[in-house]
Parts: structure tokens; C-alpha cells; sequence
């Protein structure tokens, strides 16, 4: 999923203070970075909303812009649709993972099993026990956010590092930095906590004649 999803958001706060104020004031923040994050996955078990991607490689070559919209219901249903420049839609049913490239009518389908938990994605559609997966720590503020730095518990892990920043308990931003030094940036350019989802966005048939690859458990008959 390139989404796999899924990735660091930034934060930044500037406050001109005493210096004998500079030390507490960093304990609050950091304090207040996980809290806000951990307030963020125990109160938000749904959302829709709509956001920005970058991707940019470590040779420095021109980055990757993308956006579209998405939507999740925890644990592991979600709908990420990319609109521009390419579409492409990614579906999670709580079991199954689609993707379906449009342009070449071809859909790929793989369990998403106890993996999700410790992909970037766990913290927009995972159980929300992001302390079994992750170590989290407070990464600063920067750009009017409040950062939290998540990093994957287990050695195999296929990124190095998850940065997220926060406004308010709001998820504004997500930063993922994968094992090749490659960098992915999202911005939520809209978010709307706990709406009412129609459970359909969340299942997927095949569209008639596309080429089917992976380990689908049973794949749907699809609609004419």
C-alpha cells in the first residue's frame, strides 16, 4: 500500500520564554505531544476526511505529489483513494487488503492479518495499543504542532522511524521514513472525527474483467 501506508506529521510551537522557564516548558510539551496521541486513537474509532502525500527519495530525484481522500472504522477497515495525478484505490475489510490500479484494471489482494498493527497505518486503523508496537516519545514542536516520534518494536520492521504531529489532539500530520531513506510526507488537510460511515465504502468487488493477484480468501463475484 503506498500508503503501507502509512507515515511522520510535523508540529511546531515557538513561545519566548524566561530561560528559567525553558526546561519545564519542555517537560509539558513532551508530556503533552503522547498525550494528545493516545487521546487521539481512544477517541477516534472512525473518520473521513481528505489529504496531501509527498514522497521524497534519498537521491535527492524530483518528489512525488499525490491527494486524495480516505476513510477508516478501527480496527482495519479503511478506504485510502488516491485522485491525483493517478487514481488508485486501497480498501481494508478487517481482513483483507485491495488495491486496484485503475489505469490497468488490476486489483491486488493480500491478508492483512496481525501485521497492522506495527505499520504506520496502526495509528489511523489499528486496535489502538500503539505501546505493544511502538516506543513513543515526545519529538518537540514544530510548524505549530506538537510532534510524537513512534518507533517500531520489532527489529524487521520496514521503516525506521514515524514522526507525528498533532494540534488540539487532531491528527494534522505524519512523517515515515522507510528502511532506504526514503521519506513520505501526509498532510490531513481535512479530518472529521466520528462520523456516521456507510459499512459499503469499506468492502470491495473486483470490477468485471480485472486481473485479480494475491491471496484472496474468496474473491466476490463481480457486479454487471
Amino acid at each position: 500500500m503506498s500508503m503501507g501506508v502509512i507515515e511522520s506529521i510535523p508540529g511546531g510551537m515557538r513561545v519566548v520564554v524566561a530561560a528559567s522557564l525553558l526546561a519545564g516548558a519542555g517537560i509539558s510539551a513532551a508530556a503533552d505531544g503522547v498525550g494528545q496521541l493516545q487521546k487521539f486513537v481512544s477517541t477516534t474509532r472512525a473518520a473521513d476526511g481528505t489529504f496531501e502525500q509527498v514522497v521524497m527519495a534519498k537521491s535527492g530525484r524530483r518528489p512525488q505529489q499525490s491527494s486524495g481522500q480516505f476513510a477508516f472504522a478501527r480496527p482495519g477497515k479503511f478506504r485510502w483513494e488516491y485522485e491525483k495525478p493517478y487514481p488508485q484505490l486501497l480498501v481494508g475489510d478487517g481482513n483483507q487488503m485491495w488495491t486496484w490500479d485503475r489505469d490497468l484494471n488490476q486489483v491486488t489482494v493480500r491478508q492483512i492479518g496481525d501485521a497492522l498493527g506495527a505499520t504506520p497505518a496502526a495509528i489511523l486503523f489499528g486496535s489502538g495499543k500503539l505501546e505493544d508496537n511502538f516506543v513513543l516519545s515526545d519529538a518537540g514542536s514544530r510548524d505549530g504542532l506538537d510532534w510524537v516520534e513512534a518507533r517500531p518494536r520489532q527489529p524487521d520492521s520496514s521503516f525506521e522511524s514515524l514522526r507525528i504531529g498533532l494540534a488540539g489532539s487532531e491528527l494534522k500530520r505524519m512523517e515515515i521514513r522507510d528502511n532506504f531513506g526514503q521519506t513520505t510526507l501526509i498532510s490531513f488537510t481535512r479530518l472529521v472525527a466520528n462520523p456516521a460511515q456507510d459499512a459499503g465504502r469499506f468492502r470491495f468487488v473486483p470490477p468485471a474483467g480485472a486481473d485479480v493477484i494475491g491471496e484472496a480468501a474468496a474473491v466476490p463475484v463481480p457486479q454487471r
